[in-house]
């Protein structure tokens, strides 16, 4: 079997979602963007567990919300201790991250859909920034792995903070954490019980790349490991220097296509069909959390892109499976031809 490697350079220092300049659809107004200065501890000052922090207190008000989209009630939990609104973001400014809390939204109903419509689906793999908790707050069948890749940094800190507030997975799955920075990641997960021959879901949501590098490795990762009929799907980033003069939808499509990916763009729109998306004035709400020029997160962008994929390609284990029978159907030839003499 093939080895992906997966190193530190996977980590970009900025986080994966950007702010959105997109118009709303039908002659509204645009959207006006409003951007804060959310202050946050010492230790804190990481750029990418600003941006985790900032995702998970985008849940945790979402979860609030008269209609919401989804609830976490975990969000919360992930703010440090001594959590205060004023901390974290001046109130007087709240907006919400539209991007954000559709893709979240999106990716929980993919979840749903496919756990409770197929018996197969049983290995999981969330590619997240550490703070992820649908592994604690989504329903999960009897037997299911989840497997959670992200930066170990903030996956500890995570598991510190939910284990303050009695946060458990539920006993019909087991949960596995795995650094993005490991050096091998497909031996990482084989050696813990990943089977190469078994369907599998993959989820992408918050994982920071670096570059089109990084994109290419984690592509590949996936394709050695998921078998044909597998499905990735959420939500990916790409900045406008990774495409260059392609057209974003085309320069996805070519790129997964490459590693034996079917991919379909899902927008953002067809996703909000919950009336308690906008808010009672109509106007969509936006959360900018940061100084982008400084390299601190904001949430929302016009260069993500929802999308779902099916795997065309046999993984490396149905490969290697197919190399041994074909060995072995060889052989049973060469013994028959010999007895024939």
């Amino acid at each position: 079997m093939a080895a992906c490697s997966s190193h530190s350079s996977l980590l970009r220092p900025q986080p994966l979602v950007s702010l959105s300049r997109r118009r709303k659809c039908g002659g509204f107004s645009s959207i006006r963007l409003g951007r804060v200065a959310a202050r946050f501890r010492p230790e804190e000052s990481d750029p990418v567990l600003r941006s985790a922090l900032s995702a998970a207190w985008v849940r945790h008000h979402e979860s609030l919300r008269p209609e919401p989209l989804f609830i976490d009630p975990y969000a919360s939990g992930l703010l440090s201790p001594s959590y205060d609104e004023n901390e974290f973001v001046d109130s007087t400014n709240f907006f919400s991250s539209n991007h954000y809390r559709l893709a979240t939204k999106f990716i929980d109903e993919k979840l749903h859909h496919y756990l409770s419509n197929s018996d197969e689906f049983r290995q999981i793999i969330l590619l997240s920034d550490g703070m992820d908790t649908r592994p604690y707050r989504l329903s999960w069948p009897r037997l299911s792995i989840i497997y959670e890749i992200s930066p170990e940094r903030i996956f500890k800190l995570a598991n510190q903070r939910l284990k303050g507030i009695g946060a458990k997975t539920s006993r019909n799955c087991l949960l596995f954490q795995f650094p993005i920075e490991s050096r091998n990641l497909l031996d990482v997960l084989c050696k813990n019980g990943f089977n190469g021959n078994r369907p599998s879901l993959w989820v992408l949501q918050g994982l920071p790349l670096e570059n089109l590098t990084s994109l290419e490795e984690l592509l590949n990762l996936i394709s050695s490991l998921a078998i044909k009929g597998s499905i990735f799907f959420g939500e990916i980033t790409i900045p406008s220097d990774w495409t260059k003069h392609d057209k974003k939808g085309e320069f996805i499509e070519r790129r997964f296509l490459i590693h034996g990916f079917r991919v379909s763009l899902v927008d953002y729109s067809d996703v909000a069909g919950n009336p308690g998306f906008e808010d009672p004035g109509n106007e969509d709400l936006v959360l900018g959390v940061g100084n982008p020029g400084n390299g601190d997160p904001v949430l929302g962008s016009e260069n993500s892109v929802l999308f779902l994929a099916e795997q065309l390609r046999m993984s490396d284990a149905q490969m290697e499976m197919w190399r041994g029978h074909y060995e072995r159907m060889e052989e049973e030839a060469d013994e028959d031809g010999f007895e024939e003499l």
